[in-house]
């Protein structure tokens, strides 16, 4: 499988992660976290329901992924999010040493990779991340589009 084709792929698992929270009221943000071509870890958003202010996808797998890795040190690991990361998660992969983020659309109001704060590729730090943007973009901001607009319909009497 080419590398584009492999991106396209486990988005699509991270899509489904997604579908779960937007399913449960959650802000439909999926996480995996692969490894070679395993799924090691997947999660979605679950800040509703566990009232914790951490509990973004990004962090979850990261979270459920080293538990099934032989380190906390995930340099040759690939987590694939819908959404770009905000500064805390883009932290917790630099704190991780991840080797590789492939996100779907950017987050212009809170993205910590390209849009506000280009912190995975800060050369200032002691790490930097391999970046890969845009995998089923449109999908992505599908699912936050649809979820945003279904918050704002008033109730019917």
């Amino acid at each position: 499988m080419r590398d584009d084709e492999k991106d396209i792929y486990f988005m699509r698992i991270a899509l489904k992660e997604a579908q779960y929270a937007f399913d449960k009221g959650e802000v439909p943000v999926g996480a995996v976290l692969v490894r070679g071509e395993k799924v090691i870890a997947r999660a979605h958003n679950n800040r509703e329901a566990s009232k914790d202010p951490t509990a973004h996808a990004e962090v979850l797998v990261l979270r459920a992924g080293v538990n099934e890795y032989p380190s906390w040190r995930l340099t040759d690991a690939v987590i694939y999010v819908t959404k770009e990361p905000c500064i805390m998660c883009a932290g917790a992969m630099l704190n991780a040493r991840l080797g590789r983020l492939v996100y779907g659309c950017k987050d212009e109001k809170g993205g910590a990779v390209d849009s506000l704060y280009p912190l995975l590729s800060d050369k200032r730090l002691n790490h930097q991340v391999e970046v890969t943007s845009g995998v089923l973009e449109e999908e992505c901001i599908e699912i936050l589009q649809k979820f945003f607009q279904s918050m704002r319909v008033p109730e019917k009497p």
